[in-house]
């Protein structure tokens, strides 16, 4: 009996979504939100770190003559590690993204 009252609320949560009720439409409405709040933090994390480095420059005109093989550490810095810091977090928001679908997943299956 537990079973099938179970799967009746999993047909019943996807049909929700599906037909796009109200429940269904606050179900969606709270994911997008969820990604975008996602979206926006690792956004302004990344703008954060990377807008940094000018202000390191502009702070500290010591590191800014610093030359490795008579390039400018700051432009090695934004050259190199600015692809690495890019690279690590679209790496980490794919992930968080992926787990709040499937956390969506599970609340319209459980």
């Amino acid at each position: 009996m537990l079973a099938e009252r179970r799967g009746a609320r999993i047909v019943r949560t996807r049909v929700e979504v599906q037909q796009q009720t109200a429940v269904g439409d606050a179900m969606v409405r709270g994911l997008v939100r969820a990604q975008l709040g996602l979206a926006l933090r690792v956004a302004l994390t990344v703008v954060c770190l990377l807008g940094a480095v000018p202000l390191i420059s502009h702070l500290l005109p010591g590191v800014a003559g610093v030359t490795i093989l008579g390039v400018p550490l700051l432009w090695i810095g934004l050259g190199a590690g600015a692809y690495l810091l890019l690279f690590a977090f679209a790496w980490l928001y794919v992930r968080l993204a992926e787990r709040n679908e499937q956390d969506f997943t599970d609340i319209t299956d459980a």
